[in-house]
């Protein structure tokens, strides 16, 4: 089964950078894997359904705010996700993209196959390329959590 490992986020917005980081050092330890790929996105909704399009597993990595502890990592199902708003006015919430894929054809995982690894963020507004310490001190955690989840841990 082709897994794609997808990191979320905004280079430019502090904490919101935390998934490309960790799909950053993600590439290099799976660039020998070929039935895995590890990319980088900005977008939400509509555009990652797009991008899960082809793949039988989906692994997406972004910050969240859900009130929890800075740098605490959250394992969720699309389903699961603490607001179902999309962040922007003109798209949807990542249930109805997928809901919409389906009903067009597009061959998309299983909601099953679809893994959010969120980690709590503390600033996702201000500009800046550095993260927070404790969501910095989180990324060695979640690189290791998507490698069990692909069963590559050492």
């Amino acid at each position: 089964m082709k897994t794609l490992v997808l990191g979320l986020g905004n280079p430019i917005l502090r904490d919101d950078a935390v998934g490309l980081l960790v799909a950053e050092r993600l590439q290099a330890l799976l660039a020998d894997q070929a039935d895995v790929e590890v990319d980088v996105d900005y977008w939400g909704g509509l555009r990652l359904m797009e991008r899960m399009v082809g793949y039988g597993r989906a692994i997406v990595i972004d910050a969240i705010q859900s009130g929890a502890e800075p740098g605490v990592l959250h394992i969720l199902s699309p389903g699961e996700l603490p607001t179902q708003r999309s962040s922007s006015a003109h798209d949807v919430n990542l249930l109805t993209a997928l809901e919409l894929g389906r009903q067009a054809g597009a061959e998309l995982p299983a909601d099953d196959d679809i893994t959010l690894v969120a980690i709590e963020a503390v600033d996702t507004i201000n500009f800046g390329e550095d993260l927070t310490p404790e969501v910095a001190a989180a990324i060695p955690q979640a690189v290791e959590t998507v490698m069990q989840m692909l069963e590559l841990a050492d």
